[in-house]
């Protein structure tokens, strides 16, 4: 049976490929990818659309989640997306691990590693082929930082890792303290009360754990009671800070979701018809006045509580395609994930990555500011959308440079 496998065709605009679909743990195919680690996809000009303080690499080991959440924006996506939405297979990115060790072996300059900005890093497929613990520790092994966000069970190899780098931090990602409620949004995922004892698992290791109220959903997870009780239980386990959204849907899965959340949890489409009627780059959200009206509650809730808050991609439209965040208006902390992670640059010849002295890792505030950037990066003053080759070009002009960056040892 683990061997069982059968064949599937897939279309990539005039191009085809034939892969071999195998059936457990989940169905899944192997893909050899020559992918690369990239920053966020939108920088803060010319429109506004970057909230993200810090900047990232970005890691996404599996396309296709089988937690399955009801709002999951992946479901708009493409390619092996698409594949996963369609047909419920997972892409499993080969030996991606070494091909991220190999990239940053090219690099003297890196920021932060983010496992996984859109797939989750701890499904059920990771179990098998363990690419989120083998990146783990291609990042730790260089002292590099890298940060989870799961709505799954962190391994105990994950967190051992974790605990060898100064600046390694997870963000937990939890709906709700209503189990039922909770299974009826998503296929799969960890339980309400694992969730927590992740946060508290966290917390007995010395690592900053953030507990993501993300997203919460109008009508069926935004009353205050009810919010209430979860920020007061993820703080009593060890939560250093709230990350909040509010759900947006894209237009085109619009009545897709509104049927679904009429049949799940009982909320009428007319209900969300009234309250979503902001669209924000081909996504419906949430009125600007309701989400206002949640946000505030929320950091009342956490100022109650003693945490910190911030949100995540919330924006105000100007108009035409110009936005502002909320988090000018809302986040309680400096940066928008609670927690200051520097720059780091590999200095001389060695392995080993050293964070940047004086750098606190919040290039949006650096944007707004007249100083030179601690990093000696001009460009990520700029906090922009980066990939690969601008950190090597970095990286080739800080080799160059008679200048030295001030690393901590």
């Amino acid at each position: 049976m683990a061997n069982q496998s059968t064949p599937i065709t897939i279309q990539f605009g005039r191009r085809t490929r034939e892969f071999e679909v195998i059936q457990t743990p989940v169905p899944h195919i192997l893909v050899d990818s020559n992918k690369e680690l990239h920053g966020w996809w939108n920088g803060v000009e010319p429109d506004g659309n970057r909230e993200c303080t810090a900047e990232k690499l970005l890691i996404n080991p599996y396309n296709g989640c089988s937690h399955n959440c009801l709002f999951c924006y992946s479901h708009a996506l493409g390619g092996y997306f698409r594949l996963f939405r369609e047909n419920g297979i997972i892409a499993v990115f080969k030996d991606f691990d070494i091909k991220v060790a190999r990239q940053l072996d090219g690099l003297t300059i890196a920021s932060c590693g983010y496992l996984s900005p859109v797939t989750d890093p701890f499904q059920p497929i990771n179990e098998r082929y363990q690419l989120s613990e083998k990146i783990i520790k291609e990042f730790v092994d260089r002292n590099i930082p890298v940060k989870l966000t799961t709505k799954g069970r962190i391994s105990e190899p994950a967190l051992k890792l974790m605990k060898k780098q100064e600046h390694a931090f997870a963000e937990v990602s939890i709906l709700t303290l209503d189990e039922d409620k909770r299974e009826r949004l998503m296929a799969g995922g960890a339980s309400t009360g694992e969730l927590v004892r992740n946060i508290e698992r966290l917390a007995n290791e010395d690592k900053f754990a953030v507990c993501r109220i993300d997203p919460i959903i109008p009508y069926v997870t935004d009353e205050r009671e009810e919010l209430e009780e979860l920020v007061r239980k993820v703080v009593d386990a060890g939560a250093g800070h709230i990350i909040a959204s509010c759900m947006d849907i894209p237009k085109t899965l619009k009545h897709e979701i509104g049927d679904e959340l009429a049949k799940r949890v009982g909320i009428p489409k007319r209900i969300l018809n009234h309250v979503y009627t902001e669209e924000l780059s081909g996504r419906l959200h949430a009125s600007i006045d309701y989400r206002r009206k949640l946000f505030r509650m929320v950091r009342e809730i956490c100022a109650e509580h003693n945490v910190t808050m911030g949100l995540c991609m919330e924006f105000e439209s100007l108009g035409v395609k110009k936005v502002v965040g909320l988090n000018k208006e809302f986040m309680s902390s400096y940066n928008c994930e609670g927690i200051n992670i520097p720059i780091y640059v590999r200095p001389g010849d060695g392995k080993r990555f050293e964070p940047v002295t004086g750098c606190d890792g919040n290039c949006l505030q650096c944007h707004s500011s007249d100083s030179e950037p601690a990093c000696g990066i001009p460009d990520l003053k700029k906090a922009g959308a980066w990939n690969l080759k601008d950190y090597r070009r970095w990286s080739k002009r800080a080799e160059r440079s008679t200048k030295q960056i001030r690393v901590e040892v």
